[in-house]
């Protein structure tokens, strides 16, 4: 057993030790003084109080121990790229020296909650007599008040420190020792500590939502592999970046964003995906039938919307919904898909609702007014659909997973020469793996497939030669995760089915550009303005990351002060931009603050001018950093001073930060290290929105006009590369958004239909 180094301390546990120290000398004499004139009873309170701050400075030296044993352990363990049993047995060591060092850290919290809970009880009492002088019955302050002044200033001075500490230690955090006074810049340190607090963190969380099986595995597994990922992270702590720091670097690329895209140029989106793609929206938003889908339409009724929607006020009536796989016993999740779809029971028939690793919840439905059998698949909802999204290292795409591109009959030459010519292919393991499960629930057979061998899964018998659904359309939805999910299903089933149509609404990026573009035929892609999922993938954060970090480190003048406003800022959004409206920027075609794919290569930071009556070329912005109503708190920011942060010409120093630069992927190079870049599969239509043009009297007359008019181009995929940092971006990700755009898109297009028959007239 070692003491940490009183130069590794952190100086929030010195001050805590010493504020603890003194709360125990003080209310040690004022025991010694009153207790011989007071009973017991009365003097039980200083007593707990000096306790309590006793025992937290004691648990301060086994946490700092812990706590440097478990640094010394991660600083002992071998890198990533080794392997085998003495790995093994050191990784089993890390976990169990971060378990001990975790349960003293919340012993010492215990304690908190113990001083504070005190400091009140001491705070309420002396109000109380300070209040009524003379009625209160506990002798010790009617002895300490009524004595001489310096009695009287040491219990004032006692409560104070008291209430002072239990306070400061509610936002110090329980850190004894300072991790980087044994990190430094090492990152494969950060990464081994980041992977072990994001591991343990989410197997209580997952254990506190009823996984409790999570919490008792050792082994890798698919948790372990998130956290690895999430400490791949965070890994800019190597750099000396701190959390806060890395906000306010996202804060700078929001507001010293690039002008806004002109889509003059781009080709519209037909007008037939866009209204198919509206009218089975529905289907893609129902599929969320848990309480996340009412929680964001009603933050405050949703209990009721969701109980309402699931049908349990009216348990009587559960006869009449169909019986999926998982659901519960009044067969909510039934009645909540059917509910949203206003159809009838008839329709669904088949679904499943529970989940485990890497499977994703469906419902299929048969539509024979529009000869349609629709595959539903839902999005992110519950905590194996996060471990899903988060299993996104990339993983070697099979002939098998690419069979509809491959071996289909309906496929151009030229589609399946090129992907076969340009294997390995590439995919999101979670998504992959998800698509891998549903196949086999809803079709089977994942064997070789010709026109005389016939599947055994439920779509053949669906739509088999001579079954009920024979000659019908397939149509495959989903939204966010559900989307891609849906696209990588729908490459395999687009060999036995040629009707067959994904509509992936904000799909997570899941397969490299070749696929992307082989599926294109029958595969769309539907992204709404800012949303961030359609960029969402290893190297875009990789790239986002490293920005944020050089655009916070370019600023020479940036203080602590600055970075709390930016952080702030970056956190919260203002009650206009919640409203749906940007600051400065009404109802406009832009891409407010943004960082688009193609042009993050060429102009992340380079020099945005003032165009209007009131600015002048080459003038600096400043730029709010809280709110309108926070008028002194602004930043005069210079954009000249700004660089690439991945230009080849850019000078570097002999710092952590150029030397963590040198490791982050770039945009516009890649190597044999770097993650195969995904992309959103398929056709991508892109919903932004569009500035109304100018409108005389007579056309305002004629056709009315919503505020905010939208309108869909064909998107290059190579757009969607790199995270637009929006105050909108996790906003616009909301299902019922692109729903409302893409109906504001065919209204406009009719209403501008009938301008134009009104004009040939």
């Amino acid at each position: 057993m070692w003491v940490p180094a009183l130069k590794n301390l952190t100086w929030a546990a010195i001050i805590l030790g010493l504020s603890n120290t003194v709360v125990v000398l003080l209310g040690g004499f004022l025991v010694i003084l009153a207790y011989p004139s007071c009973d017991h009873r009365y003097v039980f309170p200083f007593v707990a109080v000096s306790f309590a701050a006793w025992v937290r400075i004691v648990a301060m030296v086994p946490s700092g121990i812990a706590q440097e044993a478990t640094a010394m352990t991660i600083l002992e363990s071998p890198s990533d790229n080794s392997a085998g049993v003495a790995d093994a047995v050191l990784r089993l060591e890390r976990r169990m020296r971060y378990k001990k060092w975790l349960w003293w850290t919340r012993f010492a919290t215990v304690i908190t909650v113990l001083q504070f809970v005190g400091a009140t009880y001491l705070m309420f009492h002396t109000a109380k007599y300070i209040s009524h002088p003379g009625t209160s019955s506990n002798c010790v302050l009617g002895i300490f008040s009524n004595g001489s002044w310096w009695k009287q200033r040491l219990l004032a001075l006692f409560i104070i420190m008291a209430c002072l500490v239990a306070l400061v230690q509610c936002f110090a955090g329980s850190d004894v020792v300072n991790w980087r006074s044994y990190y430094a810049t090492k990152d494969n340190a950060w990464k081994a500590h980041y992977l072990e607090v994001f591991d343990n963190g989410m197997r209580e969380a997952l254990c506190c939502l009823g996984r409790v099986r999570y919490l008792s595995v050792l082994e890798e597994d698919e948790v372990y592999s998130v956290a690895r990922l999430l400490g791949d992270l965070v890994a800019y702590r190597a750099s000396g970046t701190g959390h806060l720091e890395l906000l306010a670097g996202l804060a700078l690329l929001q507001r010293h964003g690039q002008s806004p895209r002109s889509f003059e140029d781009s080709m519209e989106a037909p007008e037939g995906l866009i209204q198919e793609a509206a009218a089975l929206h529905k289907f893609a938003e129902a599929a969320y039938t848990g309480p996340l889908l009412d929680f964001g339409r009603n933050p405050f009724l949703f209990p009721c919307a969701w109980l309402y929607r699931q049908g349990l006020l009216a348990p009587w009536a559960r006869n009449r919904w169909p019986i999926l796989n998982g659901d519960n016993w009044w067969r909510g999740h039934a009645a909540a898909f059917l509910k949203h779809v206003n159809l009838t029971s008839e329709v669904l028939r088949q679904g499943r609702v529970n989940q485990a690793k890497c499977e994703a919840a469906y419902f299929i439905v048969v539509l024979h007014h529009l000869r349609s059998v629709v595959v539903a698949v839902r999005g992110t909802e519950t905590p194996e659909d996060l471990i899903t999204d988060g299993l996104c290292k990339e993983c070697i795409l099979s002939a098998e997973d690419l069979d509809g591109l491959m071996n289909s009959s309906h496929v151009h030459p030229d589609v399946k020469l090129s992907v076969e010519s340009s294997f390995p292919h590439y995919g999101h393991s979670g998504i992959l793996g998800a698509a891998q499960d549903l196949f086999m629930q809803i079709d089977g057979n994942p064997g070789d497939y010709d026109a005389e061998c016939k599947s055994s899964g439920f779509l053949s018998s669906l739509l088999g030669a001579g079954c009920e659904c024979d000659g019908y359309d397939v149509r495959i939805v989903g939204h966010s995760l559900g989307g891609a999910i849906a696209a990588l299903l729908g490459i395999k089933l687009y060999r036995r089915y040629k009707n067959l149509h994904v509509f992936a609404y904000g799909p997570l990026p899941c397969v490299d550009a070749v696929v992307a573009d082989a599926c294109s035929e029958f595969v769309t892609s539907i992204v709404y303005d800012n949303e961030f999922s359609a960029r969402l993938s290893v190297g875009s954060i990789l790239r986002l990351r490293a920005a944020a970090i050089t655009a916070l480190s370019q600023d020479t003048k940036t203080d602590k002060a600055t970075i709390f406003r930016l952080a702030r800022q970056f956190l919260n959004l203002s009650e206009r931009q919640r409203s749906g409206t940007e600051v400065n920027n009404p109802a406009s075609d832009l891409y407010y603050g943004a960082i688009t794919g193609e042009d993050l290569n060429h102009q992340v930071y380079e020099s945005e001018y003032l165009n209007d009556s009131q600015g002048s070329e080459g003038q600096c912005r400043v730029f709010p950093l809280l709110n309108e109503a926070d008028k002194d708190s602004v930043i005069t920011m210079d954009h000249s001073k700004f660089t690439h942060p991945f230009e080849s010409n850019v000078d570097t120093f002999d710092n952590p930060i150029s030397q963590f630069m040198e490791t982050v992927p770039r945009s516009e190079s890649t190597s044999a290290r770097d993650p195969p870049e995904m992309y959103p599969p398929g056709l991508v239509i892109h919903i932004v929105p569009h500035r109304s043009l100018p409108m005389s009297m007579w056309k305002a007359c004629t056709v009315q006009l919503s505020a905010q008019n939208y309108k869909a181009y064909i998107a290059s995929r190579e757009s969607f590369k790199d995270i637009i940092v929006s105050p909108s971006m996790f906003l616009d990700h909301l299902p019922w958004r692109c729903r409302y755009a893409m109906k504001n898109v065919l209204e406009a297009r009719s209403a501008q239909g009938i301008l134009n028959e009104s004009y040939s007239v």
